[in-house]
């Protein structure tokens, strides 16, 4: 395929959204509890993997990074994700906590986008999750040096090896020191709904002061 036919076809990849609105009169009080109904639709429509989110962090120097990552708890404070705390991500979260969320629901024509500020989640919130997870997920925390070089698959497997070794005899995987988690604290919370002709609904909400117990206002933002 040339650079022509690839730029053409990208053109005429195009789906018509529905006449589902989004209006001020559906939103909850608060962006924690509007997204808490959405996620609850999304996971009863069937929808692979409803919590995964781009998590996108920028570096001391000003270059961002975007991954999928697993959102993994949600409260009031905010949102909740698990990370290698020598992953790149990690880094740059200690350089700067500032980063944005995006859940992608395409199936539903509908996104969320968070921005707020990162802060490590407690010791015994880290130890109560890392408990929940499937063993082979606890190895591989250990096993795994998230972000770094390394020289091949099998170098790879054979960490993974290693650390089945060192905790064969043991009933529970401790937590790992390098892993831990993170609660975005949203200071911003759009909601975006699909609409015919490109005219989608997005209602944000935003704190009226840079005060985690501020209160909220919401306005709405041209597609």
């Amino acid at each position: 395929m040339t650079e022509q036919d690839t730029s053409q076809t990208l053109a005429r990849l195009r789906r018509e959204y529905g006449d589902r609105g989004l209006d001020l009169g559906d939103l909850a009080d608060d962006p924690v509890e509007m997204f808490r109904g959405w996620l609850e639709e999304t996971v009863a429509s069937g929808l692979h993997e409803p919590n995964a989110m781009v998590v996108t962090s920028v570096s001391a120097t000003g270059r961002p990074s975007s991954r999928m990552v697993l959102l993994k708890g949600l409260d009031e404070r905010g949102f909740v994700f698990y990370t290698n705390l020598e992953s790149r991500k990690a880094q740059e979260i200690a350089a700067n906590p500032h980063v944005s969320l995006l859940f992608p629901w395409q199936d539903l024509q509908r996104q969320v986008r968070v921005e707020g500020t990162a802060s490590p989640v407690s010791a015994e919130e880290n130890e109560a999750y890392f408990a929940s997870r499937p063993r082979e997920s606890q190895l591989g925390a250990w096993a795994s040096p998230q972000s770094r070089v390394v020289a091949s698959r099998s170098a790879l497997d054979e960490r993974y090896g290693g650390v089945l070794a060192q905790f064969a005899e043991l009933d529970d995987v401790p937590v790992p020191p390098h892993w831990g988690g993170f609660r975005v604290a949203p200071e911003e919370v759009e909601f975006w709904q699909g609409r015919k002709g490109r005219m989608h609904d997005r209602l944000v909400y935003r704190r009226v002061e840079p005060d985690p117990h501020a209160p909220w206002t919401v306005q709405r933002l041209a597609p």
